[in-house]
């Protein structure tokens, strides 16, 4: 099938380059000519695991194409994804400035049966909005269609998601253009869930919504284990074997970020205003989240008795692991209240520094995770690499002012880490 894919970020490059690895024939369409031709040579401009090979390989056998040219890919497709952001604008609403520029752009191209996806995460009723204004510019209503095809990719292992999704959701009002994109699927053997373009919508961000609740009530849980004596990660535990419960995103620690979570909370709170329905579990969910952070940083200042001209380490400052991505991490919130008591900062990532370095240029960066124990009075876990479980705690303790340790990942465990002699410190746990 010929596709086209509009927008070159996570989830555009990933699903266009997992398309083209199956066959297809994808265009790639970016503005960013920079970032095409980084494309080009086969490298990947995000960090995402197993993405460059594939891009190496679709590449050379030419199922992958490229171009800065909205309109030409859209007159050589049959199917033109939107996979562009989708940003929370002033008032935490999405800003579908950059959708409708390519709607704009997409209008007068269409020349043929064309299905029109929007992979972007958007709010209920884009489906029609781009509907409307592509027909605003005279095309013919039977030459295309406006489908909602809602990612759910996790940075990371959004390789693994694309070729194995728990499912497929299409939102279409005919079956005609339901079926190209159940054709355009099938291999993948997933789930597909044939709906409306407002349920499809809605999916996505009712998804994401569910589960940062779910991480909100454990955090939540995590702070009445700190009072009691209790241990979360038990309590979760125990939670988690009940089926109608399960374990997966009940680990407590310093709570959500990326991309995804704190717009698509925004976003569907925003929805429910605009629709006359006030979220206030979702507020609820918000304002812990917002809390987390500072409550675990209020502890170490506690320990530490003022953080005035401590040196403090951070481990990692990616959103979470295996990416690069710094969007909304929990990192900014601790180097910003650390700074802002007038602490030295010194951190580490194995691939997120330089991102972070155009925004945060005023801490120290370290060329090795070893580096940030080195005179610090004390230790932040903020991303749980794999790399750090494998740190020599012992070795580096000897070099810090003091063996404080704050786990924010629950990474180590309080026995294996205070043989070392360290003061160890970790969400919910007393």
């Amino acid at each position: 099938m010929d596709v086209a894919i509009v927008g070159t970020g996570y989830v555009g490059l990933v699903t266009g380059v997992i398309l083209a690895d199956l066959g297809n024939r994808v265009i790639c369409v970016d503005r960013d000519q920079a970032k095409l031709d980084l494309i080009a040579q086969g490298k990947s401009p995000i960090y995402e695991p197993g993405l460059e090979e594939i891009i190496k390989r679709t590449l050379q056998e030419g199922n992958l194409l490229l171009s800065s040219s909205i309109e030409e890919a859209t007159k050589k497709s049959e199917v033109v994804f939107i996979a562009v952001g989708t940003p929370p604008g002033e008032d935490g609403s999405p800003d579908l400035s950059a959708v409708l520029a390519v709607a704009n752009a997409i209008a007068p191209a269409i020349d043929k049966p064309t299905v029109i996806v929007n992979k972007s995460t958007v709010p209920v009723g884009t489906a029609q909005l781009v509907e409307d204004l592509i027909l605003s510019y005279g095309t013919d209503p039977g030459l295309f269609e406006v489908v909602s095809n809602p990612e759910f990719l996790r940075e990371g292992s959004a390789v693994h998601d694309t070729l194995r999704p728990d499912r497929v959701v299409v939102g279409s009002k005919t079956k005609s253009a339901a079926m190209k994109l159940v054709e355009l699927y099938s291999v993948l053997e997933a789930p597909i869930v044939l709906t409306t373009t407002t349920s499809a919508e809605l999916i996505k961000y009712a998804s994401n919504s569910f589960l940062a609740v779910k991480i909100s009530f454990i955090n939540a849980i995590s702070r009445i284990c700190e009072k009691c004596g209790a241990d979360v990660e038990e309590v979760a535990r125990g939670m988690g074997l009940d089926k109608r419960i399960g374990s997966q995103f009940l680990k407590a620690g310093l709570g959500w970020g990326g991309s995804c979570f704190p717009k698509d909370v925004q976003g569907l709170t925003k929805t429910g205003e605009k629709l006359g329905y006030r979220f206030d579990l979702l507020t609820a969910a918000d304002d812990i989240n917002k809390q987390q952070t500072t409550h675990f940083l209020t502890r170490l200042e506690e320990k530490l008795g003022g953080l005035s001209g401590k040196r403090i380490g951070l481990l990692g400052l990616a959103f979470k692991p295996n990416t690069d991505d710094i969007r909304d991490a929990k990192s900014f919130e601790i180097i910003d209240y650390l700074a802002g008591k007038g602490a030295e900062v010194i951190a580490h990532d194995p691939v997120a520094m330089s991102n972070m370095k155009e925004v945060r240029p005023y801490i120290d960066y370290a060329k090795d995770a070893t580096e940030v124990f080195q005179g610090s009075d004390a230790v932040i876990l903020v991303t749980e690499w794999e790399q750090y479980r494998g740190l020599n705690l012992d070795q580096l303790g000897s070099q810090m002012k003091s063996r404080i340790l704050f786990d924010g990942r629950r990474m180590w465990t309080k026995t294996n880490v205070e043989r070392y002699g360290y003061s160890y410190s970790t969400i919910g746990l007393e």
